[in-house]
């Protein structure tokens, strides 16, 4: 085939695929299957990989990238995000159109009203019809640039259908992980003795803040729009929101099929009755509606507050409860030998799922409620997520019911326990209890934390349970180990029942992640100890000042203090866990094994050793705006690493603030304030001089 047939070809591939994807996630009516679409997929990659000359950007071919993200920059909204203000009462929802109507002065008006959906706010930008950006809401003025991954997921249009698109096209709306999806990869997951994850909504969250688009592309999320932002030109004789949304459709652009108009406030409270059963049926999680203004004239003639429009409401249904008996109480024990009280229940249907363990906090909260095993209790769910328990009906209590107390001693070591002093906690203080070492390795090897890949929960435990891993160190002597690891049982194929091994590919791709952590620097590490009051953030400042661990172990409170951020109480944790046996021999076989425990040298303590101090040495930093060769992450850390601190906020504090393109409000404040301004020019100058 030549170029000539070939172009030919790809241009009808490309058609026809678009169609189909139009087809499938917007009106809902497939007209092949899949194996049929993957088949034109595959013929349009063979072209586009024969002539690399065809290939262009809005192809189908190119929604996964190659390669990781190295991280995420910072995009401003072209028109702010604004949050919506709800209400639960339809009294509310009166008072809400009786400000409209004063405001219209009597003038006609009709709403439209559509579910809310729990999922993670969008927004797609799209010049001359071609999806350009896509950003995560953020605060409402600035969001992450996650364009590389929205683009793996296929109901959004890489290129808009039909023609007469505005050249700048902003749609707002909501990514979600359809149940029926989610459900199946929450399979998968088990059935390679991975954890499963605990919601659609938060799920996604973490899905889209993948740094590799290739594992985004496997969830199988989806979009759909619920309002616009900006919009040049606007589209001509459209006056209302309906209007704009048939137009959206039109261009392949997924929208609600379940928007409806209504003409009054009576209209619209109805249809809140009608669709709090309605929306157990649909295939993501709601816990409303919107309401809106349908023309966009009197919404401009409303406006906004500093953070709502004053066109629209949120009615949010009430979270959902049911009664049911207290079983039992069990107590779970946490990485800090934290002990939680958890309710076995009598399972109950509660928003569409079968609930039979509910938390009940602490035991100051189980005093409070007065709980006896056997009672008649009432279970809401948090969020429409987390069940916990409300109250219990103290005139259906049984005549044999007992009350629930705190142990005595640690459930699982039957160790010491001790109530943290002043606060509410019951802590288990036997550093070597078992559900302890669980959590903690869990921590440890976290992404945040050492970051080793392979390592989830359910291996976790698996390693412990079989005795592999009874400290931090045991985790880097697993390579001696590899013919156990292959065969360690991880999980439990739901279906047939038969245990499922780790495996060779799994044992290989954890050993390359055990032995990639040992690099890490000391902050990481700091992190993953699982010390009380070291996050991430305290760590990077303890590992910055004092360099190795071998200083900070020599540390008393007094010098502890002089690091940023560090107060008694932190400095009294520190102290202790450093001092304690157990602290002692974990730092020892850590090294032993050959974990790193050095920070890289900051350039900002080397002023003090004989180097150059930082261009940023003892200055705050803020950095806003888009910056063209680094991410906001990026430039903070370079900041950190010439001897500065890196905020968020400007006040009188600030030093220097370095602003990108779209700086925004920030901009203004550091010139009302007298702080410095750098370009992102002068930014590079001062690093590299």
């Amino acid at each position: 085939m030549n170029e000539t047939a070939a172009a030919k070809r790809i241009d009808a591939l490309r058609q026809q695929i678009r169609r189909h994807d139009h087809l499938y996630y917007v009106e809902n009516a497939p007209e092949i299957a899949d194996e049929q679409y993957d088949g034109l997929l595959r013929e349009l990659t063979d072209l586009e990989t024969a002539f690399p000359q065809l290939r262009t950007p809005d192809s189908p071919t190119q929604r996964v990238g190659g390669q990781p993200l190295e991280g995420f920059a910072h995009v401003r909204h072209a028109v702010p995000m604004l949050s919506i203000d709800n209400t639960y009462s339809a009294a509310e929802l009166r008072d809400f159109d009786a400000r409209v109507k004063k405001a219209l002065e009597d003038e006609p008006y009709q709403y439209v009203v559509d579910p809310k959906i729990d999922g993670v706010a969008v927004s797609l930008r799209y010049e001359n019809g071609v999806f350009v950006l896509g950003a995560t809401r953020g605060d409402g003025e600035t969001g992450d640039d996650i364009t590389q991954n929205l683009k793996t997921i296929r109901s959004i249009p890489l290129k808009l259908d039909e023609t007469a698109w505005p050249r700048i096209l902003e749609v707002r709306g909501e990514v979600f992980w359809p149940r029926r999806d989610f459900e199946a990869f929450n399979e998968q997951r088990l059935a390679a003795g991975e954890a499963p994850f605990a919601n659609p909504r938060n799920a996604t969250a973490g899905t889209l803040k993948q740094l590799d688009p290739r594992e985004l592309a496997k969830r199988k999320l989806t979009f759909q729009a619920h309002g616009v932002g900006e919009i040049e030109p606007a589209p001509a004789g459209v006056r209302t929101h309906t209007e704009l949304f048939a137009l959206l459709r039109d261009w392949g652009i997924p929208t609600s099929p379940h928007a409806r108009q209504c003409r009054t406030i009576d209209e619209v409270i109805a249809f809140v009755d009608e669709w709090d059963a309605r929306r157990r049926t649909l295939e993501y999680d709601t816990d409303g509606l919107v309401v809106k203004i349908e023309r966009f004239d009197q919404r401009k003639d409303l406006g906004t507050t500093s953070k709502a429009p004053k066109w629209c409401m949120a009615y949010k249904y009430a979270a959902e409860q049911a009664q049911t008996r207290l079983l039992s109480v069990d107590f779970q024990v946490g990485k800090l030998g934290t002990i939680t009280p958890v309710a076995n229940l009598d399972p109950v249907q509660l928003a569409g799922t079968t609930v039979k363990r509910a938390t009940l906090h602490n035991f100051d909260r189980v005093r409070e409620l007065d709980l006896h095993v056997g009672d008649l209790v009432t279970v809401q769910k948090a969020g429409e997520i987390i069940p916990q328990v409300m109250e219990v009906d103290l005139a259906q209590r049984p005549a044999r019911a007992h009350p629930v107390r705190p142990p005595t001693k640690c459930p699982e070591c039957s160790g010491e326990v001790m109530q943290d002093e002043g606060g509410v906690y019951l802590r288990c203080i036997n550093p070597a209890c078992p559900a302890q070492l669980v959590e903690r390795l869990r921590f440890f090897c976290g992404r945040d934390q050492m970051d080793i890949e392979a390592a989830g929960g359910a291996v976790v435990e698996a390693l412990t349970q079989g005795g592999l891993v009874r400290s931090f160190a045991d985790v880097y002597r697993l390579p001696a180990r590899r013919d156990e690891l292959i065969t360690l049982p991880v999980g439990v194929n739901a279906r047939t029942g038969s245990p499922i091994s780790l495996g060779e590919k799994r044992t290989d791709k954890l050993l390359a992640g055990i032995e990639a952590s040992k690099q890490c620097p000391l902050a990481r590490v700091l992190a993953a100890l699982g010390i009380r009051h070291v996050g991430v953030t305290t760590a990077e400042f303890l590992a910055d000042h004092f360099g190795t661990i071998d200083a900070l172990m020599a540390a008393d409170e007094a010098a502890l203090q002089e690091v940023e951020g560090i107060g008694p109480e932190v400095a009294a944790a520190l102290c202790e866990w450093f001092q304690s046996a157990t602290g002692q021999k974990a730092i020892a076989d850590l090294k032993s094994v050959g974990v790193n425990m050095t920070q890289p040298p900051s350039r900002r303590l080397l002023g003090g050793a004989g180097g150059n101090a930082g261009p940023f040495a003892g200055k705050t930093v803020v950095i806003t705006g888009t910056l063209e060769k680094y991410s906001r992450s990026e430039a903070e850390r370079l900041v950190k690493d010439h001897g500065g601190k890196a905020t968020s906020s400007v006040s009188k504090k600030t030093d220097y603030l370095v602003a990108g393109a779209s700086p925004g409000s920030k901009l203004d404040k550091a010139r009302t304030l007298g702080v410095a301004v750098l370009t992102e020019q002068e930014f590079d100058r001062l690093l590299n001089a």
